[in-house]
């Protein structure tokens, strides 16, 4: 299996808009960060793309990606959803919609945000053509069989909000999360590979501190744990060189290949 961090930031990117920091001026393109996504490759090249942030288009050019056979959707926030029409270049090679799976929640969200991706009702125009999706809903303990993935979806809260993490085979994949509550651990647990939000050194109401994050990663116990949706707080060098062994910042680009 292989994981592709298409975009390791968070919602404001790195650099910020407008910002004068070292960070945001630095030469070391790991300091880059483009909003969080990322692509799952199994052996047998089935590929789920993760969320479809802002710029998904560039993200999937970067990385030399041309076909998906699925999305995966954690929640609904624009830093994770508003690349979505970007899919129309991966929709229009196929013979059929693109599916998509999420809650029912986030999927009703996205079809009142995008109807003309999944209306089909909504023709394009002789000559043109649309991003075309088929929500399918899940629910969390509920596998979902796409390819030759299995997919379990996790529950995780984000503040007030839930979230979808994702466990495939031996990679666990949580972003935006709070806290990782007991029976999410349970499905978590024993993945060679985490991926795991971390924001701030101090605590947020809604995500994981750096320090909180390592803690997780120390009870989910995986092989190796990388650390996403990061901020212009720290440089990802000093940021690797302070964290324990087995836990790393990601970044975007960054493959990962999982035995």
């Amino acid at each position: 299996m292989k994981l592709i961090f298409l975009g390791t930031g968070t919602s404001f990117g790195v650099p910020q808009i407008g910002c004068q920091c070292a960070v945001c001026h630095s030469a070391d393109p790991r300091d880059k960060r483009t909003r969080v996504g990322a692509v799952v490759e199994t052996d047998t090249g089935t590929r789920l793309l993760i969320d479809t942030p802002p710029e998904l288009r560039g993200q999937l050019i970067a990385n030399g990606i041309d076909r998906i056979d699925a999305v995966l959707f954690t929640h609904e926030h624009a830093d994770h959803t508003h690349g979505l029409d970007d899919i129309r270049a991966i929709s229009v090679r196929r013979n059929g919609p693109l599916p998509m799976y999420g809650s029912a929640a986030v999927l009703a969200g996205l079809a009142r945000r995008f109807p003309y991706i999944f209306d089909e009702s909504m023709r394009p125009l002789p000559g043109t053509t649309k991003p075309e999706g088929q929500a399918r809903a899940i629910v969390p303990g509920d596998a979902v069989q796409i390819g030759d993935a299995l997919v379990q979806p996790v529950a995780i809260p984000h503040g007030p909000a839930t979230v979808f993490g994702y466990r495939i085979g031996p990679l666990a994949y949580v972003t935006d999360a709070k806290s990782i509550p007991q029976e999410a651990a349970s499905v978590l647990r024993g993945a060679r590979v985490l991926v795991l939000n971390a924001l701030f050194r101090t605590e947020h109401p809604t995500h994981l501190s750096i320090s909180e994050a390592i803690r997780a990663a120390e009870g989910l116990g995986a092989d190796r744990t990388y650390l996403t949706h990061l901020t212009h707080d720290n440089f990802h060098a000093d940021l690797e060189a302070e964290l324990p062994a087995g836990i790393m910042p990601a970044f975007d680009g960054l493959t990962v290949r999982i035995e």
